[in-house]
């Protein structure tokens, strides 16, 4: 088995140990780290093991960018913390999987600016919601996960990544806003401690969990 079979499998694992009910599993990271890639890994391999799947992207539940950027369009606390409509996200996704009933996978296109609607998503009963984002572990969502992930590389190697991604600067005073701003949250909520699984991910090629309590 190789190294990223061998992670997923440890994710895996916790997953199945959580139980049987419908769960809401959460991949958490800095930008750029591989949060998207890792969960729809994950989701695969759920989905192979018999399990029903349904994926979330926090990116999907952003402010209008009038809040996004309220405190000023390079400001890094205004990047960590209003961001995310956390409401919007416990009201669409986090209640509905606790009750039973159909959750909405998206309520806001970050991208036009825009609200958007689309259709409820059943979650069955033995179903699995994985969610990818940024600041998983903020004190409003911390406790709403089953399993969580958190995926941890130097920031020099996540803007990279970003860079290659998007055509971005991999320069961090370029991105000031984005890395202080998940410095904060790091410091603040320290998400490698709050973590179900930390997988170190600094080398994709070579990932491996890293024993709780890590930053």
């Amino acid at each position: 088995m190789d190294a990223n079979r061998e992670v997923l499998a440890e994710v895996v694992l916790a997953v199945e140990q959580a139980g049987e009910g419908r769960l809401l599993v959460g991949v958490d990271g800095v930008d750029g780290v591989g949060k998207t890639t890792f969960a729809d890994a994950l989701a695969r391999e759920l989905i192979a093991r018999g399990r029903h799947v349904v994926r979330v992207c926090l990116d999907d539940f952003l402010h209008p960018a009038a809040v996004r950027h309220a405190r000023g369009p390079d400001s890094p606390e205004g990047f960590y913390r209003d961001s995310v409509d956390v409401d919007a996200f416990l009201v669409a996704v986090v209640r509905p999987v606790r009750v039973g009933e159909p959750i909405r996978t998206a309520v806001f296109d970050h991208r036009a600016d825009a609200p958007i609607d689309v259709p409820p998503t059943p979650v069955p009963d033995g179903g699995v919601v994985v969610v990818d984002g940024l600041f998983l572990h903020r004190r409003e969502l911390a406790a709403v996960w089953d399993v969580s992930v958190f995926l941890d590389a130097p920031t020099e190697v996540a803007l990279a990544r970003m860079a290659a991604r998007d055509g971005t600067s991999p320069d961090p005073r370029v991105q000031r806003r984005y890395v202080q701003g998940q410095r904060l949250y790091l410091e603040e909520c320290r998400p490698a401690h709050l973590a179900t699984v930390v997988v170190d991910l600094a080398d994709l090629h070579a990932p491996h969990v890293l024993p709780g309590g890590e930053d």
